[in-house]
């Protein structure tokens, strides 16, 4: 489902991100990738939304090599892609319900799918009683739940979460990853990007691990942080 064929990536036209990385990603896995600050988790999570593009190599995506895509192509990909960040970028002046709807809006969605999907979406996360509460008015866990909702609202197939825990204590961080592995078992693909071991060693899926733009071990069964 997701290729990467050979990826080189460089910023300000001398620093290297990514160094010849190769990856093959099956339809419905649970991958977290792991590694220190500067190892290219991120970037490579950026190249799947094609907001970045590689220096050199492919990124393919159902068979489509997205770094060829026309720009009037890449709303269409990004609708299969939710996307999970560790600052929540929620609407402050929106409530729960307005800040999942907005996404439906700027997709042209009407108001009864948006009144229909809303609610349904939100009671996936466990926010049933926070529709009306504005983002300053929830707790560090609900914000990140309410930031799930909203990636999961265009019904995704692929979820890329950048650090989701970051913020979050552990009591909270380990509630978001059991919401993530919830939304794999019910056959979405996940991309966790992270440094957190206790995190990446409680879900016990694929570990890829990189260091220096590289990846250095992919352990698929049952994998640890051990980088």
């Amino acid at each position: 489902m997701i290729e990467l064929k050979d990826v080189y990536t460089i910023y300000d036209d001398e620093i290297e991100v990514l160094n010849g990385v190769n990856l093959h990603i099956k339809d419905g896995e649970f991958v977290s990738i792991v590694g220190p600050s500067g190892a290219g988790k991120s970037t490579l999570l950026r190249l799947m939304t094609r907001e970045i593009l590689p220096y050199q190599g492919q990124v393919v995506i159902d068979g489509v090599n997205i770094v060829d895509l026309p720009s009037k192509a890449i709303p269409l990909l990004r609708r299969k892609i939710g996307t999970i960040y560790q600052d929540f970028k929620l609407l402050s002046n929106k409530t729960a319900f307005e800040n999942v709807a907005f996404a439906m809006e700027v997709c042209g969605l009407d108001e009864h799918e948006i009144g229909n999907d809303v609610p349904k979406v939100l009671g996936i996360v466990g926010l049933n009683d926070k529709l009306n509460s504005f983002p300053h008015q929830m707790s560090g866990g609900e914000k990140q739940r309410l930031a799930i909702a909203r990636a999961l609202i265009h019904r995704p197939r692929i979820i890329l979460a950048d650090e989701p825990t970051g913020n979050l204590d552990m009591v909270n961080s380990y509630d978001v990853v059991k919401l993530l592995t919830k939304i794999n078992e019910l056959g979405t693909t996940v991309i966790l990007a992270t440094h957190n071991r206790e995190v990446v060693n409680a879900i016990g899926k694929r570990v890829i691990s990189m260091e220096k733009g590289k990846v250095v071990r992919d352990q698929v069964e049952n994998g640890k942080y051990v980088l």
